[in-house]
């Protein structure tokens, strides 16, 4: 039994394949269908982003898919090619001097490869947590610039011009203002009927697969009326036959050119997919999404994939939409879509040959605007300013200094705020309400607080560290600094403070002392385990005595004026150390 449970640990799809029902092969074939009708236009336009040929867009569609069904817990999620990964993929491989198409080929395959493995390795040693580092205003900057940078690299298909292509959006629009090619008008035209035709007929009925629709249109009007002859860039011979195994060209130099690449990949990656599946998970309570498996299952994919000439693959957004729409019930959808694309890529891949690269460039112009989120950025705007400036600063770097560097130093400004915030927390000086038992804040309850001139009452809304403990002390030494001949006593209210780490311990015990040789009796209110623990187990129980532990702030304002003494119970909670 043991071993049962660790494979259905390890091999999510023995969780669910032995209970499949016969009424979900419906739901499952009408799925799989649909995603694979959106993905094999969308494959090919997502590998145009990363500087490959359309034909890895669906290499990269084919064997993730089958892997992450084995191994994910999404039972909806659909795995392959995404634009953000794209674009990454091409800004990490484009700062590289590639000499070679072929080389270029080889170093996303490889770029897969070592993706998945950090995925695989951090998924092993249970770090599915360090996706919470990645706030939601860094993302939000970081992909609302990928979004625009994806749209201008895809000018040059929707132009017909010829123009140099980078991650910074001031070189692409110099480039563009410097080409000496002039603009292809049907290129242009038919790029632009396709996006009009693609927003009418997803706002008329969403069902219906515009994508498709537009791709076999474009193949029909190039292949009748030759435009192709007439300068219009059509993707081409695709080859035929499902991907061969063969190994990436594994170097120790072509790992440390691609290792930050890959890190930042991974962890963007996890992101988008985490974040998707777990907004699905929300309407499906018979399974539960696991992160640290998550990381497993997509590192495994990226992995085997690579074995199979996919580059760099994730969960998508729009396709796990469109996937969750269409009644997938399990795995078996993303297998049937594989298995589309299998059959796709042996006997069909000839009839793309006159698709226009305009109209790929046209599905990608409409998927990538969705990722631009103006709302978001007013809101965040209107209520946390601080926040605002992190999103915006993400935005500004990865714009014009770079997709990586955006991403990597917009995480490091989050982790920076807080930090800062963690260093100046909230406080509050509190007073007593009339003769209630309630402490409020006396600059907020002006008119309701009873003002006091030798009692001073302090509320710490964080824990205690090294980083903020100086805040702390000049917090204290201004009040009493405001009336020193008539302070006689100084609580502080330690219901926020949830720890007090070794630096603060020794620092607060020093400032104890300093106030009690002023003649000020210094009191600790509401304590909590971890924070309780620290003070009984430390010097400062020495210094502040166990009969000023107080439960509330009445208790002690009582004790100081002499109205009562503690009672047992009293006491005894606390002096608790283990709760």
């Amino acid at each position: 039994m043991l071993k049962i449970s660790i494979l259905k640990q390890f091999f999510p799809i023995l969780n669910w394949l032995p209970s499949y029902k016969r009424s979900y092969l419906k739901d499952d074939l009408i799925a799989g269908v649909t995603v694979a009708i959106l993905l094999i236009p969308q494959g090919m336009a997502y590998a145009l982003i990363a500087g490959l040929p359309p034909i890895y867009g669906l290499y990269a569609a084919l064997t993730p898919q089958i892997i992450y069904a084995i191994l994910g817990t999404s039972r909806q999620l659909a795995v392959g090619p995404v634009a953000m990964d794209s674009l990454l993929v091409a800004a990490g491989l484009g700062a590289l001097s590639i000499v070679s198409p072929d080389q270029y080929i080889q170093m996303a395959i490889l770029l897969a490869l070592l993706m998945g493995v950090i995925q695989f390795l951090l998924g092993l040693f249970r770090m599915g947590f360090i996706v919470k580092f990645l706030s939601k205003p860094v993302i939000s900057g970081f992909t609302s610039a990928a979004a625009i940078i994806i749209g201008f690299s895809q000018l040059k298909h929707l132009l017909g011009i010829n123009i140099s292509q980078s991650n910074k959006l001031h070189l692409v629009i110099g480039s563009f203002f410097n080409s000496a090619t002039p603009l292809h008008f049907p290129s242009l035209i038919i790029g632009l009927v396709s996006i009009l035709l693609l927003v009418i007929l997803k706002k008329w009925n969403p069902k219906i697969p515009a994508s498709l629709f537009i791709v076999t249109l474009g193949i029909a009007w190039i292949y009748f009326t030759k435009q192709n002859e007439n300068g219009v860039q059509v993707v081409g011979l695709i080859p035929e036959g499902l991907p061969f195994f063969s190994l990436p060209n594994v170097t120790w130099e072509n790992i440390q050119l691609l290792f930050s690449t890959a890190v930042t990949l991974a962890l963007v990656a996890f992101m988008e997919a985490i974040s998707v599946a777990k907004a699905i998970e929300e309407k499906h309570k018979d399974y539960e999404v696991d992160s640290n498996q998550e990381l497993i299952a997509l590192g495994s994919s990226n992995i085997v994939g690579s074995l199979f000439q996919s580059y760099p693959t994730t969960g998508g957004f729009s396709r796990t939409a469109v996937n969750d729409q269409a009644g997938a019930k399990t795995g078996v959808a993303p297998l049937i879509t594989a298995a589309i694309i299998a059959v796709v890529l042996n006997f069909f891949t000839d009839w793309f040959y006159y698709l226009p690269k305009s109209i790929l460039a046209a599905i990608i112009l409409v998927a990538v605007v969705n990722l631009i989120n103006v709302n978001y950025a007013i809101r965040l705007y209107k209520s946390a300013k601080d926040e605002f400036l992190v999103l915006l600063i993400t935005f500004l770097l990865t714009l014009f200094i770079g997709i990586t560097e955006g991403i990597l130093l917009g995480i490091l400004l989050s982790l920076l705020l807080l930090v800062y915030r963690n260093s100046k927390p909230h406080y509050a000086f509190l007073g007593r309400i009339g003769k209630t038992n309630y402490f409020k804040n006396i600059y907020r309850f002006p008119d309701e607080v009873v003002p006091r001139e030798d009692l001073v009452i302090l509320r710490f809304d964080a824990q205690l560290f090294f980083g903020n403990f100086q805040y702390f002390k000049k917090l204290v030494h201004n009040a009493i600094d405001k009336n020193p001949e008539k302070i006689k006593g100084f609580i502080i209210n330690g219901r926020s403070i949830n720890y007090i780490d070794s630096s603060a311990a020794e620092q607060l015990t020093e400032l104890i002392l300093a106030l009690q040789k002023k003649g000020i009796r210094v009191m600790f209110v509401g304590a909590i385990g971890p924070a309780r623990d620290v003070i009984l187990k430390s010097d400062i129980i020495k210094v502040l005595k166990k009969q000023n532990l107080f439960i509330t702030s009445g208790d002690a304002t009582d004790s100081f004026d002499g109205i009562c003494k503690k009672t047992a119970l009293q006491k005894k909670l606390s002096r608790q150390t283990n709760s």
